[in-house]
């Protein structure tokens, strides 16, 4: 008589322990949402103070004075409208590039420099922005004016002047550079200072000069500091209004200058808020662009993808 009987050893394959199907259930039930129930202030938060002004924008854009799309045909059809926007994007990519040529080295610099050097050039770096921008363009004023101490200076040791630095692109794109450095200095920074100093030696040490090794390998590992640095500048930039209307002229007028007269000055709203939403999709696309170009990393260095 053969015994079927199972005694001891391991449980057959196909056998389920007790509870798994309760645990495979518990598993596969509905997921938790409570915690979502967090995000409720924040988006009643966002919606009443971003999204329902935005919509109100938009909405006059497209109705005021009457419904229809003529404000924006407005803005392109009209060739001022279309110097302003070109001078509003060329004096912003002037300012970008400026703010790169003098943030590269510096950045660079505080990152070979002893903690105590750093320090000190951070804290340079982080002053202006402790300070009101209107103070310091008004300081711009004073320094740049036709009897004001540059010219002054230009005057007694070279014998030349007084050459209009003021109501002047120079004028305003110097104002903006001085302000909007720090916003391209500090990703620089971040990015830099993770790559690996080692790594030019190795180059020069493999045949490299300095020249080649900078650009073949140090200049494309920086590109993240590189690509949000530039974003930064150049999206503060389109929307400057204190320093262009302080530091320029009639002439040098730019988008956000032109949306406050639109409205404050001749009440068009229509046209005013089609000339933000205008400058809002521009924003947006600039950042799927930066996005689609800089693939390999984020725009923002020291926040991981």
């Amino acid at each position: 008589m053969t015994d079927h009987t199972v005694t001891g050893g391991a449980a057959p394959a196909g056998a389920v322990a007790p509870g798994a199907d309760a645990v495979g259930a518990k598993k596969r039930g509905p997921k938790n949402w409570r915690p979502l129930l967090l995000l409720i202030p924040a988006f009643v938060i966002v919606s009443m103070f971003f999204l329902a002004p935005l919509a109100d924008v938009f909405i006059r854009s497209i109705t005021d004075p009457v419904p229809g799309v003529q404000n924006y045909v407005w803005l392109f059809t009209t060739e001022a409208n279309l110097n302003v926007v070109l001078r509003t994007f060329g004096t912003a990519i002037l300012v970008t590039f400026v703010c790169l040529l003098l943030a590269y080295p510096y950045a660079y610099l505080m990152t070979i420099v002893s903690d105590r050097t750093r320090n000190l050039m951070q804290l340079f770096i982080m002053m202006p922005l402790w300070t009101s921008i209107l103070v310091r363009t008004l300081a711009w004023m004073v320094l740049l004016q036709d009897t004001g101490p540059i010219n002054g200076l230009l005057a007694a040791w070279f014998g030349i002047g007084p050459i209009p630095l003021i109501r002047t692109t120079f004028g305003v794109a110097l104002g903006m550079t001085q302000v909007l450095l720090p916003f391209m200095v500090l990703p620089l920074y971040s990015s830099m200072s993770k790559i690996d100093k080692r790594l030019l030696p190795a180059a020069s040490n493999l045949g490299a000069n300095p020249v080649t090794a900078f650009f073949t390998v140090y200049l494309p590992l920086s590109k993240p500091g590189i690509f949000s640095g530039g974003v930064t500048v150049f999206i503060l930039g389109l929307g400057f209004y204190i320093i262009p209307a302080l530091l320029g002229s009639s002439k040098e007028i730019m988008i956000s200058a032109m949306i406050q007269q639109q409205i404050s000055v001749f009440l068009m709203w229509g046209q005013g808020t089609a000339l933000g939403i205008f400058l809002l999709v521009c924003t947006i696309l600039i950042l799927v662009v930066v996005s689609r170009f800089n693939k390999g990393g984020s725009l923002f260095p020291g926040v991981d993808r």
